[in-house]
């Protein structure tokens, strides 16, 4: 039994949260078993607020490697479909010891950001000429290995990727290592949940990774098996990121992703439509009625060029929405809640647009709202403070944080809006402390190695 006392922690209360002072929280097996007044004998003392820890719900991890390399312009032509192909380019060299070592660097910096756990939409499936590796999943492997190293936990959603657009079109030469048949894709899957019953803090959904790259038949029968896994199993995909793909998705099917997705698969809230930005008013009402999340990466969608998601209008009719890194243009659960808030007021021409009346702090709302919102899209135990919910939670520093107005109602405000550097001081995942004072025990030694294949990859494109 681990014991934790924090004179200021933000504990769930339902649909809202609220801090309260000077509790100790009991852990056992890594889940809080009981919160009790006062500090108890021999209880680990935080030093600093206590919040929950941030789910990540949206990662392609290679591409942290990639960052950086696709801003040169194109003389105003550039956009998604161009950085994606150098992003194919990139990805065409890389080794599954690479893979491991880019994922390693990429959950270290998750876990100093906030995040304790990450939804890891995963397609980088085969060896560089298409053909599968003596393992099918060793991959997948690779990355769960990589978190587990790391300390974060891990939701693999492997993706189902079979045609390069609408029609079906077949794959093109940049699309060869992520594509499966049915049956293949359904092993891997079944591979990957043998995987993760072996580690402590891992489960595995899928992603079919968007209508222009499945078929009905196959998406039914990719859902069908992993509803057979595990009736909980999320299920991820990408919808309506650009406005090409809207046209394409309304030409072939004669009408929009989000409503041909509605219409032809029972959604419920073990769904995560990631990006969701552009859609109407009929969509974003089916999408809450469903009870899906909304996946929203705001630095790669700004990145990318991709639009803003409608994210005022759909939270005020009961909408959930969870955050995720996607690109890795940026790796800071802060950044990301920070961009969803601005962009909305730069539509809107207003201020302090995502919060209630019941709790009024932007800051606050958006911390509690995306970690429950990260929990559900992930179909884990984690995203808030409460008695049997998982130890994964985040130590603020009181040194950094006393630069800003740092009383418990305007905290989590300056810590989204104010911080001018990592505000975070220590890190829990699963009740086993990850990060201290800032610095996880293998930062160094990982983020050489990152360099060296980072070079590597540089000089082979």
């Amino acid at each position: 039994m681990n014991m934790l006392f924090a004179e200021h922690i933000l504990l769930s209360h339902g649909t809202h949260s609220q801090w309260h002072n000077n509790k100790t929280l009991l852990i056992d097996n890594g889940v809080i078993v009981d919160i009790v007044d006062g500090q108890l004998d021999g209880a680990d003392i935080a030093e600093g607020p206590v919040i929950p820890g941030m789910v990540n719900c949206h990662s392609h991890a290679f591409q942290r490697g990639f960052a950086g390399f696709s801003e040169q312009g194109s003389q105003g032509n550039d956009s998604f479909w161009t950085w994606r192909k150098i992003m194919y380019q990139f990805l065409d060299v890389i080794s599954v010891e690479q893979a491991q070592v880019i994922a390693n660097q990429l959950y270290i910096e998750m876990v100093k950001a906030g995040y304790t756990r990450v939804a890891e939409f995963h397609y980088l499936h085969h060896q560089p000429d298409g053909q599968n590796y003596h393992q099918l999943a060793a991959m997948a492997d690779a990355l769960f290995d990589a978190a587990e190293q790391a300390g974060i936990g891990i939701t693999m959603l492997p993706v189902l990727y079979r045609y390069s657009g609408f029609g079906p079109l077949p794959a093109n030469d940049g699309q060869k290592r992520f594509i499966n048949d049915v049956e293949q894709f359904n092993q891997l899957v079944s591979d990957c949940f043998a995987s993760a019953s072996k580690r402590a803090n891992a489960n595995v959904g899928i992603a079919p990774h968007s209508l222009r790259a499945v078929d009905k038949p196959s998406l039914q029968a990719a859902v069908t098996h992993v509803r057979n896994l595990d009736a909980t199993a999320p299920i991820h995909i990408h919808i309506a990121e650009q406005q090409k793909e809207v046209n394409d998705c309304h030409a072939h099917y004669g009408m929009r992703p989000v409503q041909w997705l509605l219409d032809n698969m029972s959604i419920d809230q073990h769904w995560c439509l990631i990006h969701a930005t552009h859609i109407d008013q009929q969509e974003l009402q089916g999408i809450v009625d469903a009870g899906a999340v909304a996946g929203i990466c705001p630095t790669t969608e700004a990145n990318l060029g991709d639009g803003i998601f409608p994210t005022t209008e759909f939270i005020s009719k009961g909408g959930r929405v969870a955050i995720g890194s996607d690109s890795h243009i940026s790796v800071s659960a802060i950044e990301e809640l920070r961009l969803l808030e601005y962009a909305q007021r730069l539509v809107r021409q207003q201020r302090a647009i995502l919060a209630d009346n019941q709790t009024p702090s932007v800051g606050q709302f958006l911390w509690h709202h995306t970690a429950q919102a990260g929990a559900l899209s992930t179909s884990s135990n984690s995203g808030e403070l409460a008695v049997g919910k998982q130890a994964d939670l985040i130590v603020l520093s009181n040194e950094r944080n006393s630069l800003f107005a740092n009383s418990t109602k305007h905290l989590l405000d300056s810590v989204v809006f104010a911080s001018q550097a990592s505000p975070i001081k220590d890190v829990m995942v699963n009740g086993q402390w990850v990060v201290r004072d800032g610095k996880h025990a293998q930062e160094q030694q990982v983020a050489d190695r990152f360099a060296t294949v980072l070079q590597d990859l540089a000089g082979n494109r």
